[in-house]
C-alpha cells in the first residue's frame, strides 16, 4: 500500500486468473461502465492476507482514468492471530474491513479509501476486500528501520515527529466509542472484555501452537502475567498491531493506518505495551541498534501518549511483557505454518530462539 520502489515490490504476480473477475466486481462497486486491470504486484512482508497492488483503467463515461488499488485476499492457511470470538470471527480480511470502516467513520485516524468487501469465495477463490492505494514511506523490518531507510536518513526532529504522530494516531483510535461504533462483535458472547480475557485468549492460542512442546521463556512469561495481573484501566478499541511500520507516512505525518486483524476490546495499555515492546525489539533485539538522534526514549513516548490521550499510562512493564509473550507465540504460529507449507523443517530452532523470545526473556530478567 505504499510507494515502496523496486527493492520492496516483488515481481509481477502470476494471479492473472483473478484479473477478469476482479474487474467485473470493481465495475459494479465503482459505478463504472468498464474496468480493465493491469498486472498485479506483490509487496514483500506480511503473514496474514495476500496483498496485491494493481492499476485499473476505469471508464465512468467521461474517458479512462488510471487509478491504483489494493486487494487483500484471505489465505487458506490458519489465521496468524487468535480469534476474539470463536465461531464468529474466523476471516481476517472481514475483521480488517469492518474495523477499518468503524475507524474511518468514528475517528480522525487516516484510513485508506475502502471500496468494498466480498464474502463470496466463488468470486476470487476466497473472501477479499479492495481499497484505494495510499503512497508513502513505511518503516521496514528488513533491514530494520532503525538501521536503514527513510527513518534512519531523517533529521532528528523528523524522527521525533514520526513517533509522536504515531502515538497520537493510536490515541485517536482509543478515543473511539467502540460500542457506539458497532464493535461489540469483537467480544465473544458470554465473555467480559478486558485484560484477563486477553491473557486467556493468548495463553490458549500459545498452548495450541506449542502442542506439547516446551517453551520455557513463554511459560515463564505467562506465569508472570497471571501472577501480576493488573486491574483493567478502561476499555477501548485496540489497534492490535500498533507500531510505526503499520502506518504509511507522508512527510513524517500519518497518511494511512493499516493492519487491524488483531483488533480487540481491552485496556488501551495493551496497545501501548505492544508499541513500546516493538520499540525495544527494534533497538535492543534487532542487532542492538542505538537510539538515533531525535528518537524519544520509551519514557518520553509514554509521556507523548499521555499528552494525546489525556491520561497518564503509568508503569507499562506488565503490558510490555504481555506484548512480548504475544509476539513470541505469533512466531511459533508462523513457524508452524512454514512447516506445513514445507518451507522449513519441523526441527528448525527458530520457533524457540528468535528476537521475539529474546525480547521476552530480557523483560523478564529486568523484573
Amino acid at each position: 500500500m505504499s510507494d515502496q520502489g523496486p527493492d520492496i515490490l516483488g515481481a509481477r504476480s502470476d494471479r492473472s486468473e483473478l484479473r477478469e473477475p476482479l474487474a467485473g466486481w470493481l465495475t459494479e462497486r465503482l459505478g463504472a461502465r468498464n474496468v480493465d486491470i493491469g498486472p498485479f504486484e506483490v509487496p514483500s512482508g506480511g503473514y496474514s492476507a495476500e496483498t496485491l497492488l494493481f492499476d485499473a483503467d476505469v471508464d465512468r463515461g467521461s474517458g479512462l482514468e488510471t487509478e491504483r488499488y489494493v486487494l487483500r485476499r484471505e489465505l487458506p492457511e490458519p489465521p496468524v492471530y487468535p480469534q476474539q470470538a470463536p465461531g464468529e470471527l474466523d476471516v481476517e480480511v472481514d475483521i480488517q474491513y469492518r474495523v477499518m470502516s468503524a475507524v474511518a467513520a468514528h475517528s480522525d485516524a487516516p484510513i485508506a479509501p475502502l471500496v468494498g468487501y466480498e464474502a463470496d469465495e466463488s468470486v476470487l477463490g476466497g473472501p477479499f476486500f479492495a481499497m484505494g492505494y495510499v503512497g508513502g514511506d513505511i518503516p521496514r523490518e528488513d533491514p530494520i528501520y532503525t538501521s536503514a531507510g527513510f527513518f534512519f536518513d531523517a533529521r532528528p526532529d523528523q524522527r521525533r515527529q514520526l513517533v509522536d504522530r504515531g502515538l497520537r494516531t493510536m490515541a485517536q483510535i482509543h478515543g473511539i466509542d467502540w460500542q457506539a461504533a458497532g464493535l461489540s462483535w469483537l467480544v465473544a458472547a458470554n465473555d467480559q472484555p478486558g485484560t484477563a480475557t486477553q491473557v486467556r485468549i493468548w495463553r490458549d492460542y500459545s498452548d495450541r501452537e506449542l502442542d506439547g512442546r516446551d517453551h520455557p521463556v513463554l511459560e515463564a512469561g505467562f506465569d508472570y502475567l497471571y501472577e501480576s495481573m493488573p486491574a483493567d484501566d478502561g476499555l477501548c478499541l485496540n489497534w492490535g498491531d500498533g507500531r510505526p511500520g503499520n502506518i504509511i507516512w507522508q512527510d513524517f505525518e500519518p497518511a494511512c493506518v493499516t493492519d487491524f486483524e488483531a483488533a480487540c476490546i481491552a485496556s488501551p495499555l495493551v496497545d501501548l505495551g505492544w508499541w513500546l515492546m516493538f520499540d525495544r525489539w527494534s533497538h535492543e533485539h534487532m542487532g542492538n541498534q542505538p537510539r538515533l538522534a531525535g528518537e524519544p526514549t520509551r519514557a518520553e513516548q509514554r509521556a507523548m501518549y499521555a499528552a494525546h490521550a489525556g491520561s497518564d499510562p503509568g508503569d507499562t512493564t506488565w503490558y510490555e511483557v504481555f506484548a512480548a509473550a504475544r509476539y513470541t507465540a505469533i512466531v511459533v504460529r508462523v513457524m508452524n505454518r512454514t512447516v506445513l507449507r514445507g518451507d522449513m523443517p519441523a526441527d528448525n530452532p527458530f520457533w524457540l530462539e528468535n528476537p521475539s523470545s529474546d525480547c521476552l526473556r530480557a523483560l523478564l530478567d529486568e523484573l
